[in-house]
């Protein structure tokens, strides 16, 4: 469920407050275990694809027809990772999802603190007034 303007303007204000704050834990807390996986998982991926390359003009040069297929295999698969991988990779400031690796716990749990969050937040919101 997206936020309101209101929450979303309430939870910049609460980002903001905590940079100004303790500007190193905010940077610490800001993600980067499911963003750093996947963005090294990309880089791999692009080298992987140049290895491909370099198989694919080896068994050219070679004249072997199953070097230049292993390359150009090579080449497809990390295309593929690369791909699927960049798609994945949160933008900065979006929350992380459940099931990455930045994260151990089952689905069922997550959603459990997330309904206790939403809770708390709406009983604030009715606290509040608004």
């Amino acid at each position: 469920m997206p936020l309101s303007e209101h929450e979303q303007r309430m939870l910049e204000q609460m980002e903001r407050a905590l940079y100004a704050e303790d500007p190193k834990f905010a940077t610490a807390l800001e993600g980067s275990g499911l963003r750093t996986y996947t963005r090294r998982r990309v880089y791999q991926a692009v080298a992987g694809f140049l290895v491909g390359i370099a198989l694919l003009m080896a068994g050219m040069a070679l004249q072997q027809i199953w070097i230049g297929v292993v390359g150009f295999l090579v080449m497809l698969g990390c295309a593929v990772l690369a791909v699927t991988g960049w798609r994945k990779a949160p933008k900065p400031g979006e929350q992380q999802t459940a099931g990455g690796p930045a994260d151990r716990r089952g689905p069922r749990q997550k959603r459990s603190m997330m309904d206790r969050i939403e809770q708390r937040w709406q009983r604030r919101r009715d606290e509040q007034g608004h």
